[in-house]
């Protein structure tokens, strides 16, 4: 079963990529101890790259997996999922 189409799934890898460049930046940074300042900078540009990465994935799944759920009756699970990530989305 696919969860989501080409077009999504390219720009998720695509943001992951650059956020997987962004760590390994944040990694030298720390490692040639740069200002401290300027870690958290970047550490917080990582935190809103995943943050997006997250509400593409959300919206996808609105859209594709709970709509399907929904119509076929499992409105329990959709609920369960939804109390889910929205808790984890409040840590």
């Amino acid at each position: 079963m696919q969860y989501m189409d080409d077009k999504d799934k390219s720009r998720i890898v695509q943001r992951l990529s650059i956020l997987e460049g962004q760590i390994r930046g944040l990694q030298k940074m720390v490692e040639h101890n740069t200002y401290c300042v300027d870690v958290i900078t970047q550490t917080s540009a990582v935190k809103q790259g995943l943050s997006k990465i997250e509400d593409l994935l959300l919206e996808n799944h609105l859209g594709s997996c709970v709509l399907n759920q929904m119509k076929s009756g499992q409105t329990r699970k959709v609920k369960e999922e939804i109390l889910k990530v929205y808790k984890l989305k409040r840590k």
